[in-house]
């Protein structure tokens, strides 16, 4: 089934991890992205694994499909996932004004929050 964005959506079994998936045998499990890169595009080459460029686990568009290293995927996912959260655990809003930079754990740090753990810590010590 075809989306609005182009996506084949996979219509068969979906892992809990959004990846299509059938078997071929009873021990013998296929996700369906790579299949269906292989099918359109030939083997997926040693030590690349396959991204997928509309960031939609359950797509099998062949057009929508990259061979990348585990590295660049990750990178593009995580970039990804920072384009779509527009605020911090607590409801302020990432902004240029508002947003820190990365810390090392790879997370945004939020200034709103660290002024109020500063007060809070300070209020306890009084």
């Amino acid at each position: 089934m075809m989306d609005d964005r182009g996506c084949w959506e996979w219509v068969g079994a979906i892992q809990p991890n959004g990846y299509g998936v059938f078997g071929i045998s009873p021990r013998q499990k296929i996700l369906a992205h790579r299949a269906s890169f292989e099918i359109a595009k030939g083997p997926i080459p040693d030590g690349l694994e396959i991204d997928h460029l509309c960031r939609n686990r359950s797509c099998c568009n062949p057009a929508h499909l990259e061979a990348v290293t585990h590295q660049e995927n990750k990178r593009r996912e995580s970039a990804s996932y920072r384009a779509r959260v527009t605020t911090c655990p607590r409801g302020h809003a990432y902004s240029d004004a508002n947003n820190e930079g990365i810390n090392n754990r790879g997370k945004r740090y939020c200034r709103a929050c660290d002024r109020d753990r500063y007060h809070r810590r300070r209020a306890r010590q009084e």
